[in-house]
């Protein structure tokens, strides 16, 4: 069998079917494997996440990613993990990290690579693949044959570290579908007068709850020179279409209206701009005293129908953005080879026998976390077992 694609996916499929007794060849096209493990996480790599379900990943039918996620789980990865030696540390929300470093990530999948008899070419230019009784692939280190082909080649994120539009072309060219694609988990930008004055809020990080489409996020939201970042808006990105609204709570897990009721009858003198700057950024204060026209008087001085609309801002800040910083900045991609295609036990089409697609080449897309890698090496697993 051959996989295109030596990132987690593809050296995880490459494992499982070697220990079959497959023989096992990975082509990339890139100088070294795992380029996108050893930078993500900061170096750390968020190698998964001990709350991965379902429920986690976005795809257009949620239920074909449930087969490959409870065969393997982020227990059976954090086994292997540790089988290896590998210090981990949980951090917020379940995230598993290396202490040390990512590289260690990749150092234990090509030693698993090793003792499995995969063999793994690098800096391999593919320039066409073809199928008779078997494939046919025409590379720049010659012609390749095999019985099963694996399509691990990830999505469109980050162009600079080597990712192209080749695998949904080699799906198109099987004839299967494709789900639109699009950056997620990805920072927003926004343009003129919303974006000239939101420089000025730039480096101010705050928790907020953030949603979009049905979908909302507690985290951090971190204002840049471009617009918004930080967890939060990360998440958000993934479910947000062109034209979207984003609405934001900038006091999550409170009952503003309440509060703002109750400072009023207890501290009737106190300016609204220091009460507010109790629970919000001065900065961040004066933006939004400016953008609505909130006049800073003493509490005393506003109607409860005034305050009410000012919980209402508070709690549903309604922000446009004009786009996202696209691919360039994109953690993973959402869109993909169509799971409708493909069986969710073996990752294998259902149209061309021997064709398997798996990781963020296929329409899965987890939240901000490890549930990206955690699906990269459960599809990988999947496939692994069969082809």
């Amino acid at each position: 069998m051959i996989i295109i694609g030596a990132g987690a996916a593809g050296l995880m499929c490459a494992i499982e079917a070697g220990k079959r007794g497959r023989s096992v060849l990975v082509l990339d096209h890139a100088e070294k494997a795992g380029k996108k493990i050893l930078i993500s996480g900061g170096g750390r790599c968020n190698f998964t996440n001990l709350y991965s379900e379902p429920a986690n990943f976005i795809c257009r039918n949620p239920h074909f990613v449930k087969s490959a996620l409870s065969r393997f789980t982020q227990y059976d990865f954090l086994s292997l993990v540790e089988g290896h030696g590998i210090e981990w540390e949980e951090r917020e929300h379940g995230q598993l990290f290396c202490k040390e470093s990512a590289k260690q990530v990749v150092d234990m999948l090509l030693s698993e690579c090793r003792s499995a008899g995969v063999n793994i070419e690098l800096n391999c230019e593919i320039t066409s693949v073809d199928k008779d009784r078997h494939f046919t692939l025409t590379t720049s280190r010659g012609l390749f044959s095999s019985e099963s082909l694996v399509i691990a080649t990830g999505g469109l994120s980050i162009p600079k570290m080597g990712a192209t539009k080749f695998g949904h072309q080699l799906a198109s060219q099987f004839g299967l579908s494709i789900v639109e694609t699009q950056a997620a988990l990805v920072p927003f930008r926004f343009t003129g007068k919303e974006a000239e004055s939101m420089k000025e809020l730039a480096g101010i990080s705050l928790p907020v709850t953030a949603a979009c489409n049905g979908a909302q996020f507690t985290e951090a939201m971190l204002f840049t020179h471009r617009g918004l970042s930080g967890p939060a808006m990360l998440q958000v990105s993934s479910y947000w279409n062109e034209g979207n609204v984003i609405t934001v709570n900038l006091l999550p897990g409170m009952n503003i209206m309440a509060w703002l009721k109750t400072e009023k009858s207890n501290r009737p003198k106190l300016h609204l701009h220091n009460l507010l700057a109790e629970k919000l950024p001065k900065r961040l204060i004066a933006y939004l005293l400016e953008r609505f026209e909130w006049s800073n008087e003493p509490l005393s001085a506003y109607a409860d129908s005034t305050l009410e609309k000012l919980a209402g801002m508070l709690a549903q800040w309604e922000l446009r953005p004009a786009g996202t910083e696209g691919y360039r900045t994109a953690e993973v991609t959402v869109g993909g080879v169509d799971s409708d295609e493909l069986s969710s036990k073996t990752m294998e089409s259902k149209k061309v026998a021997g064709l398997y697609f798996i990781g963020e080449v296929v329409d899965v897309t987890g939240h901000l976390g490890g549930f990206n890698f955690q699906w990269a090496w459960a599809s990988g697993w999947a496939s692994g077992q069969s082809a």
